[in-house]
């Protein structure tokens, strides 16, 4: 008599089809995100002016330093969840899930007074054209009183793609989109008594939204019952362990790094275009907004392959790791060819979307053009950083990216400025990508030649 057969294992999905999965429904969560601010700026620009847009704009890289922040902290929530969850234990996942929370609401109510306190001084030291200095400080200080919901929220959507989850965050940021679709210019206008509130009408609503989306998703988890839902588990996991604060700051402040390097040469930046007047900063401020949507498939890419990475060392399946970059570099290139080539045809068009002034929308027409293929440098970047970083390997990819902004991108744009003036400020941005995917690729190659061999 025959022994029974034994069942084939299950074949594993193609690495491609595994990344689409997380891929697209964070696409699409990101691009929610992104549609709200580029409705409030379409609002801004059409239902009251160039002027408007500028103050939105004057304190947006501002608020990128401060999310910066507990982007670097999410960061290290992400990929120490992942890798728990990567190894089947779903209590260590909660543990890390509460030091989280415990760290951003403290975080948040510190950036909320400090914020509103120093947002006058800050903007003034930025050189913010006087026209729209009023404006834009009312601005910064409604943003900053809703920093707890903005930081809670960017953390809970990365916790919840730790753990596979990519649906959940979309159908809370559509809820977020919608409300700051009819809440802006409800207040733009003043309907039904409401105060009409000008530029600082987008700021209300985006914290309004961002408040509703966060209660929505935790409303959401508790009913299916996620297995980080609020609830006596994950409230009793809220303090501060120090060793798994430890850990997540070892990998949350080298990305935080990164981040902030990034916000400080905004900064720099948008304090050279702001002395060409506030014609420039709108300028600047429809191009970021617009550029958001460009960057959002390499970024969402670097994403998803921290979170592939990290659940293959969880897994304990390191010989992964190199597929998982090649097929994450392969999948960018593809797609953000074709994003430049629409951008660079449909320019006019799509800053026509926010800005009604012609002048300003010619300039921004030609910034728009400059800076665009520097997207197809920071796919590859992005993609080979997230898996070293999936892997616990953080300090020498943030340390570079670090070095490409304040030692390349900032210095280069200084002298290009000195020679060409506005227009060289722009080309600075693509050039010092370029220079950091040199970079990353080295430290990758380095860092590959220590992994075990693939099966």
């Amino acid at each position: 008599m025959s022994p029974p057969a034994t069942p084939a294992p299950p074949v594993a999905p193609p690495l491609w089809r595994t990344y689409l999965a997380l891929l697209v429904p964070m696409l699409l969560t990101n691009a929610l995100q992104l549609a709200a601010g580029t409705l409030d700026n379409i609002y801004l620009g059409h239902m009251l002016g160039t002027q408007a847009v500028a103050a939105a704009a004057a304190f947006f890289p501002v608020f990128f330093l401060l999310l910066a922040l507990v982007m670097g902290l999410a960061t290290g929530a992400m990929v120490l969840i992942g890798q728990a969850w990567g190894a089947g234990r779903p209590q260590q996942a909660r543990a890390v899930a509460g030091s989280a929370v415990a760290l951003a609401l403290t975080l948040s109510l510190l950036v909320m007074v400090a914020g509103v306190i120093f947002a006058p001084r800050l903007l003034a030291v930025l050189g913010t054209p006087a026209p729209i200095l009023g404006e834009a400080t009312v601005y910064a200080r409604v943003l900053l009183l809703g920093a707890p919901a903005f930081f809670l929220l960017w953390l809970a959507t990365a916790v919840s793609r730790a753990v596979g989850d990519a649906k959940t965050p979309l159908h809370a940021l559509l809820l977020a989109t919608l409300v700051g679709l009819l809440c802006t210019p409800l207040l733009i206008v003043g309907w039904a008594g409401l105060p009409r509130m000008g530029a600082a009408s987008a700021a209300v609503s985006a914290a309004l939204a961002a408040l509703l989306a966060l209660a929505w998703l935790l409303w959401r988890w508790h009913r299916l019952g996620h297995p980080l839902a609020p609830g006596h588990d994950l409230l009793r996991a809220i303090r501060f362990d120090g060793g798994l604060i430890r850990s997540m700051l070892r990998i949350g402040v080298p990305s935080s790094l990164q981040m902030l390097s990034l916000a400080i040469a905004e900064i720099v930046l948008l304090g050279w275009i702001n002395r060409h007047g506030y014609t420039a900063t709108a300028a600047y401020g429809a191009v970021n907004q617009l550029m958001s949507w460009v960057q959002l498939p390499a970024m969402s890419l670097g994403i998803t392959a921290t979170i592939l990475a990290a659940h293959a060392m969880g897994a304990g399946r390191a010989a992964r790791l190199p597929a998982i970059a090649r097929t994450g570099v392969l999948l960018g290139a593809a797609m953000l060819s074709a994003v430049v080539v629409l951008v660079m045809v449909l320019a006019p068009w799509l800053t026509g979307l926010i800005l009604a002034a012609p002048e300003v929308r010619e300039l921004a027409t030609l910034q728009l053009r400059t800076v665009a293929w520097g997207v197809l440098a920071m796919g590859g970047s992005t993609v080979l950083v997230g898996v070293m970083r999936g892997s616990g390997t953080v300090l020498l990819p943030a340390l570079l990216g670090v070095s490409a902004v304040l030692l390349l991108e900032l210095p280069l744009a200084m002298w290009l400025q000195a020679r060409h003036g506005l227009h060289g400020v722009w080309w600075a941005w693509p050039l010092g990508l370029l220079a950091m995917l040199v970079m990353q690729v080295a430290c990758f190659a380095r860092w590959r030649r220590r992994l075990p061999a693939a099966a």
